[in-house]
């Protein structure tokens, strides 16, 4: 299973060829299990440039499996994977990515993200695992 990053899925819907479009698009075709979360949803409808377009992302982003955080304690380890991060001396810039990192972790699914960001959370968290593209 598979939690897709924003990231992964502005390239793939904007059709832009890089590897881990194509990775996605591998993954769709062979129906393995993939899906994002409420965070990613967000962040993709935000990026609608119109009403119309809004709509049909909704259409098609509402196919894949919605992946959420464990609990309310899931706040709490998203703010400490901050923590471990800059005791590690790595910056995350987004809070966002954390809840998305999080939500990785609390259902032990791989992240396909193409965000240094993330890659570099998981050097400082084991239990983030990645999916290497």
């Amino acid at each position: 299973m598979v939690l897709v990053d924003t990231s992964v899925l502005i390239n793939y819907l904007k059709n832009v060829e890089d590897e881990y479009s194509n990775v996605l698009n591998i993954l769709i075709e062979n129906h393995y299990p993939i899906g994002i979360n409420n965070f990613i949803y967000m962040e993709i409808l935000q990026g609608a440039k119109s009403p119309k377009e809004y709509e049909i992302l909704k259409k098609y982003l509402s196919q894949f499996h919605f992946y959420a955080l464990k609990d309310d304690t899931s706040y709490e380890k998203a703010a400490l994977l901050k923590v471990l991060c800059k005791n590690k001396g790595i910056t995350v810039r987004s809070t966002i990515d954390l809840l998305i990192a999080q939500t990785a972790i609390d259902n032990e699914v791989m992240l396909l993200a193409n965000d240094s960001d993330f890659y570099n959370m998981a050097k400082a968290v084991a239990d983030l695992k990645m999916f290497e593209v």
